[in-house]
């Protein structure tokens, strides 16, 4: 047996190990994650970038419904969306089925900052998980899905259905046509 593979057996009975393990690796998807952001970040928050991941994958929804699914209050998510309106990367519009409503909506720039921070970011993370070997992948892959089904995160789509779910931010629904 190779010490790598004492240490991960060690390793796998050590809850305090796997979870300093996965400390440190939040740490490297956090930071994946700013320097995505990198080119937007003169205007547009972690916060708010999520926000417009939600708008990405729920097409127009109602600011209450927002902040529901972002777990924020309402007046929260009402300032972030005027920051956003403001950026030019969201706007308001009348509830065709209600006109007492308004629904919120990405523009064409807001889908093109998602797209491109996402792009970005995937990128990144394939170029990390190219320095692997293919066990490693495929042991990453099994220990990674089973931790995001034990944290009940539904797994992001392959690279050509990036754009249904981009950041892995969802809320079980599909985008409405």
């Amino acid at each position: 047996m190779t010490e790598h593979e004492v240490l991960v057996g060690d390793v796998v009975d050590d809850a305090d190990a796997v979870t300093r393990a996965v400390l440190t690796a939040s740490r490297l998807l956090v930071a994946v994650s700013a320097r995505s952001l990198a080119a937007v970040e003169d205007r547009v928050t972690l916060a708010q970038f999520r926000m417009l991941v939600v708008l990405s994958t729920r097409g127009a929804t109602k600011l209450v419904a927002l902040a529901d699914l972002l777990q924020v209050a309402p007046s929260t998510a009402m300032r972030m969306v005027d920051r956003l309106i403001a950026a030019g990367l969201a706007d308001r519009q009348v509830n065709p089925d209600n006109r007492r409503e308004t629904l919120l909506r990405l523009t064409a720039e807001g889908r093109h900052t998602v797209a491109d921070v996402t792009a970005r970011r995937r990128a990144e993370i394939a170029t990390i998980v190219e320095r692997l070997g293919a066990r490693q992948r495929a042991a990453l892959v099994t220990a990674l899905t089973a931790f995001n089904e034990a944290g009940g995160e539904p797994p992001v789509p392959a690279a050509r259905d990036a754009d249904v779910y981009p950041l892995g931010w969802t809320d079980g629904i599909k985008r409405q046509a």
